[in-house]
């Protein structure tokens, strides 16, 4: 590495002289990289962050492209009136499902809508439409009803008396009929519902429209929203009734907002966190060139000077900075196209690590012009010396997070090709840009580091010793040991709704739509979706599918199993076969010596649900059941859908009911793979388990052989990793101290800390090697400085995450700042406390440097 620098030192001082057109060249590349950038946005669905060749990705697409999208558009329709309400919703329906995506095409947003139900015919014909499973709950409710009704009458007869008393007794019994009355109230409901979708006071109705398009494109569901309420507001509600508001809403919008309000998130963050970068940078600097210009006492003519100067520094640095931002902008749109949740964190991280680059070029030009030598001598050592140092923390950061390109979870891989391209990018723009841009603005006297207006004062001639060394290397050794011990305990936060924010705007629209209840559907929620190659291997899937149901007895995931041919037989046999079914249960309902005589409603609701005697017409199969079972091309019945027994939001669940639906093969051999943006998440997870650990080993691993690249020395090498090693290790303790759990979100913190981390070890270890033993004190005083202000700032850029009202960004932001933070004291606390410790033990005489 040295014989590089010196190689390139022709290179760096036409550099300086020609620094106008370095410049130039340098901000039309900016224009370029800034204009990709604007065309980057962000997604949020973290389904996206497995790669396209994974099963479960290609069974959603399938599910996308034949079916349409799982989340809706619900458009709530509030007013006093009933009647109001229903007038604009029919009126409302046909031109909402008629909206085309682009006016010169014939493809339609929508491609349904739940509306109103044929609520009469599904009564008396109600069980002809209910499942296998629905069947069986309601012939055990007849059966409890019998044997409660049998119960009753033994126990009014005063000569009946019980030999022996049955398992269970009487308040068991009660129970069980209990419990399968309100299974056939579930049953009922799912079945027919209310006829029209509105609240209880009946002053709301709720539309569910259900998209064509793909529901992580954000541009689609922008323009949906856009030009529904444009139909909205071109219909005047007003005019159907005064008081009437019409509320779009729906799961569609929450993705919606979440992407709005996450993109403002992260320009917010990134306004505050550059803004106490670049304040905190100016006023270190400002505060050296002072206390050297004014001495011991105060001067308030140098202060004002210093003041006026100050924006300078900020620009001398900021400026680069930012043409290396938009480098890397540029080179994100080329690549991906789009940001994800984690790599749209990388303008804060990138902009702390570039700034910490800066300052040490800055500092030690300074200290060199301090020194007497021109500008092009002191551009040409700063470049030879504090650049080497800086370029090995460049190419080991980067080398580090390159290494992260070649995992298939793209939280890693598009995180470190993004972050790794930003790092050299930030490691040109300040060792050439900056040279430049600092040798125009000293012709120009903008700045002036001549003689006299050096960062650092003259050290003292006596060496100084680093005082309680052994306390300090044995305190961190003793917590290395506990992190050690304890780093295992340290918890994986499997809880995806604790790592999602609560959206005011998302909520306060909901609240329209929590009026209209869904009656007993309120546990089927989050289908799996299998899509068969033909309507003849759907029963062979439903059969597979409750085979697993029958033989998962320990964890069973599976609440039901849907198909249109289990609700609306389309063979003959079927057909016959459940009509037979059908009527057992009229004969018991109606015929039974316990039951003839009751008349409760759940049985008169029966009773009248089980008048089919003969197969009901397709065409006579009300619109409402048809059009849930309905691909986008109008194909009737060819996809199963799979309902979960357990709540999704936690993360070990959702993993269980991927392993147990996202690969069904019936008898006849053949496999199916279900999709929904659940399983893939699923997937997504399992995904960032498995590759994690080699994620974070492989980055160590090119982080350590860099190392020892550069310094030539297994020792120095070996020094040079002290400070990343031990922080992390505290920062595990620290982790499992405060009860902090590791999560798909700041997972990534860890191979970015080893990549950054070791920034810290590389600029300490190459200065005292430099200076030689004894120089402890002076290399802390001035590369010391430079490092910990460097950290510092990158710890900001971090820090900025802490705004972030989103918990699993905030999270990314708490880990950084803990694991920079306990990376920093390693090195300067714990590593010149071992240097001074092994100075004491005359470790250096048997050391080349």
């Amino acid at each position: 590495m040295d014989r590089l620098f010196r190689a390139l030192r022709p290179f760096i001082r036409r550099v300086t002289q020609r620094a106008g057109g370095v410049l130039v060249l340098a901000v039309l590349a900016t224009i370029l990289g800034g204009y990709g950038a604007s065309q980057l946005s962000i997604d949020t669905d973290i389904s996206n962050l497995v790669p396209e060749d994974y099963e479960s990705v290609q069974a959603l697409d399938t599910l996308q492209r034949t079916v349409g999208g799982e989340r809706d558009m619900a458009v709530a329709i509030s007013s006093p009136s009933f009647e109001a309400n229903k007038a604009f919703a029919e009126d409302f329906i046909p031109r909402a499902l008629s909206l085309r995506r682009e006016a010169d095409t014939s493809a339609t947003y929508l491609t349904r809508v739940e509306y109103k139900r044929e609520v009469k015919f599904l009564k008396d014909n109600a069980l002809y439409f209910a499942s296998d499973q629905e069947l069986r709950q309601v012939e055990d409710f007849l059966d409890d009803q019998i044997a409660e009704a049998k119960r009753a009458r033994q126990e009014a007869n005063p000569f009946y008396f019980e030999l022996e008393e049955e398992e269970g007794g009487t308040a068991d019994t009660a129970e069980t009929t209990e419990e399968s009355g309100e299974a056939l109230e579930g049953v009922y409901d799912r079945l027919i519902g209310k006829r029209y979708p509105i609240s209880d006071d009946s002053t709301t109705m709720v539309l569910r429209f259900y998209p064509s398009g793909a529901n992580t494109n954000i541009g689609y569901i922008e323009n949906l929203y856009a030009d529904t309420r444009a139909l909205v507001d071109r219909m005047e509600p007003a005019s159907y009734h005064p008081e009437m508001e019409v509320v779009l809403a729906g799961r569609l919008y929450r993705q919606l907002v979440e992407v709005e309000t996450i993109w403002s998130d992260v320009t917010g963050s990134f306004g505050v966190g550059v803004g106490t970068v670049l304040l905190v940078v100016i006023l270190y600097f400002l505060y050296k060139a002072y206390r050297v210009r004014s001495g011991p006492g105060f001067d308030g003519r140098v202060l004002l000077r210093e003041l006026v100067r100050a924006p300078v520094m900020g620009l001398v640095i900021g400026v680069p900075l930012f043409m290396s931002l938009a480098w890397t902008g540029g080179v994100a749109a080329l690549l991906f196209g789009r940001l994800n949740l984690m790599t749209s964190t990388l303008g804060l991280v990138l902009f702390g690590l570039g700034i910490d680059f800066g300052i040490h070029f800055y500092a030690r030009y300074a200290e060199e012009r301090a020194d007497g030598h021109s500008v092009v001598d002191a551009v040409e050592r700063t470049f030879v010396s504090t650049g080497q140092a800086i370029a090995v923390g460049a190419f080991t950061t980067a080398g580090a997070l390159y290494v992260l390109v070649v995992a298939d979870f793209k939280g890693f891989s598009e995180f470190g090709a993004i972050a790794g391209t930003g790092v050299l990018f930030a490691l040109v723009a300040m060792t050439v840009v900056m040279p430049a841009l600092l040798a125009l603005l000293e012709r120009t006297g903008l700045l002036d580091l001549r003689r006299g207006a050096g960062m650092e004062a003259a050290p003292d001639d006596a060496p100084r010793r680093y005082s309680a060394a052994r306390p300090v290397v044995v305190g961190g050794l003793v917590a290395v040991l506990l992190a050690l011990a304890l780093a295992p305990r340290v918890d994986f936060q499997y809880d995806f709704g604790a790592l999602e924010p609560e959206y005011t705007e998302y909520e306060q629209r909901d609240r329209y739509v929590d009026r209209v209840s869904t009656g007993g559907s309120n546990n089927r929620r989050n289908p799996a979706y299998i899509v068969a190659d033909s309507r003849d291997a759907v029963p062979k899937i439903v059969a597979a599918v409750r085979k697993k149901m029958r033989a998962d007895t320990t964890s069973p995931t599976i609440l039901a199993v849907e198909s249109l041919q289990e609700r609306f037989p389309l063979r003959d046999t079927a057909q016959a076969s459940k009509l037979a079914r059908i009527a057992q249960i009229r004969e018991t309902a109606t015929e039974n010596r316990y039951l003839r005589d009751e008349s409760t409603d759940a049985l008169e609701r029966l009773r009248r649900a089980a008048q089919p005697r003969a197969p009901i017409p397709l065409d006579q199969v009300p619109r409402s059941l048809r059009k849930q079972f309905t691909t986008k091309d109008g194909e009737l019945g060819r996809f199963v859908m799979i309902y979960p027994s357990v709540g999704l939001s936690d993360g070990r669940k959702s993993i269980a009911f991927a392993k147990d639906v996202g690969t069904i093969t019936t008898e006849d051999g053949t496999t199916y793979h279900a999709g929904s943006t659940s399983l893939v998440a699923a997937d997504m997870l399992m995904l960032l388990q498995r590759e994690a650990p080699w994620m974070i080993a492989g980055t160590f691993v090119i982080v350590a052989l860099l190392m020892l690249l550069n310094f030539r020395s297994l020792r120095w090498a070996g020094l040079a990793l002290v400070p990343l090693v031990v922080g992390l290790l505290w920062m595990l303790l620290v982790m499992e101290v405060f009860g902090l759990k590791v999560n798909f979100y700041n997972m990534i913190v860890f191979p970015a800390i080893l990549g950054i981390g070791n920034d810290a070890g590389v600029h300490m270890v190459h200065r005292y090697r430099e200076e030689g033993p004894g120089s402890l004190w002076t290399v802390l005083r001035s590369t010391g400085e430079h490092v910990t202000m460097g950290t510092l700032t990158t710890m900001v850029g971090f820090g900025g995450l802490l705004l972030s009202f989103h918990p699993g960004l905030n999270s990314m932001g708490t880990l950084a700042v803990l694991g920079l933070g306990t990376t920093l004291l390693a090195a300067v606390g714990f590593l010149p406390a071992l240097w001074q410790w092994l100075e004491d033990r005359g470790f250096w005489g048997s050391v080349e440097r």
